[in-house]
């Protein structure tokens, strides 16, 4: 029985990973030599054609050599004193609240995308009128925190049309801020 058990005996067997053929490091790439840069190109001069040198006038021994008038010389050139630069125009106006009036009111569209989702807020628009009351810019001066309503309502300000701001009967350009409510019906 002995020898049974000495040929059950277990045998313990250590499993080695075999070992991984040694892989070379891919070379290096090949250098490529820059292009040799071109010599910068030379100057060039120009030749100024001089005069064909005419003969000396022949002089008799008895009459004085003539005399060519001298050219005063050309005063130095002076620039006229510029004119100062035009003052900076004056920044637009600032509407008043109560001298707003439209023309158009402005179209606000209610995403549909933020009704579902319950998104209301308060956005204000300062939006620029020029002399006609037409709006040539539009931001968002307080955010409802939702930027599908702070689109909306930039794009409701910019399809109003306004009656022109006056100073003594002068249309003027000012700035309005347009305060535009989203609220969800309970």
């Amino acid at each position: 029985m002995r020898d049974s058990l000495v040929a059950a005996a277990p045998m313990f067997v250590d499993w080695l990973a075999p070992l991984a053929p040694e892989v070379a490091p891919p070379p290096p790439p090949p250098t490529v030599p820059a292009p040799p840069r071109p010599a910068p190109p030379k100057p060039l001069v120009a030749r100024v054609p001089q005069p064909d040198p005419a003969p000396p006038p022949s002089i008799a021994p008895d009459e004085p050599a003539p005399t060519e008038p001298v050219p005063d010389p050309a005063p130095p050139a002076t620039t006229a004193p510029s004119a100062p630069p035009a003052p900076p125009a004056p920044p637009p106006a600032l509407i008043p609240p109560s001298a707003i009036q439209y023309l158009v009111l402005p179209d606000i569209v209610y995403p549909s995308t933020s009704r579902r989702l319950g998104e209301q807020g308060l956005v204000v628009v300062a939006v620029l009128v020029d002399t006609e009351g037409v709006p040539q810019q539009a931001q968002v001066v307080q955010s409802s925190g939702f930027d599908r309503l702070d689109r909306a309502a930039l794009a409701g300000v910019r399809r109003a049309r306004f009656r022109p701001y006056t100073e003594d009967g002068r249309p003027m350009a000012g700035w309005a801020r347009i305060p535009i409510p989203f609220e969800l019906e309970n």
